[in-house]
């Protein structure tokens, strides 16, 4: 096998595997059962979504979606401290 298809094969397993991992997570959010639950899998998906965005960086050798991977980062922690407040003010 060359390298060339060698490559084709490892991005074609990513993107599958990427896919499969977000489709599950999804599910989770859909079905809860609780918010933690669904905040979680949020958090989840928000990382998949960060590694894909780096996989393509490094499959095509840039670094253009930096800025955007800070965003989505930053949108997830502001998510999480925004739950973790809403859940900790219902306990009380």
């Amino acid at each position: 096998m060359s390298v060339d298809a060698i490559q084709t094969a490892l991005i074609v397993a990513a993107h599958v595997l990427f896919a499969v991992a977000a489709a599950l997570t999804i599910v989770r959010i859909v079905r809860g059962p609780s918010i933690l639950d669904r905040a979680v899998a949020s958090d989840v998906l928000l990382t998949e979504v960060l590694c894909l965005l780096g996989a393509e960086m490094v499959i095509h050798q840039h670094t253009r979606t930096l800025p955007v991977m800070l965003i989505v980062a930053a949108v997830g922690v502001f998510g999480s401290i925004a739950v973790a407040r809403f859940v900790a003010r219902r306990d009380q």
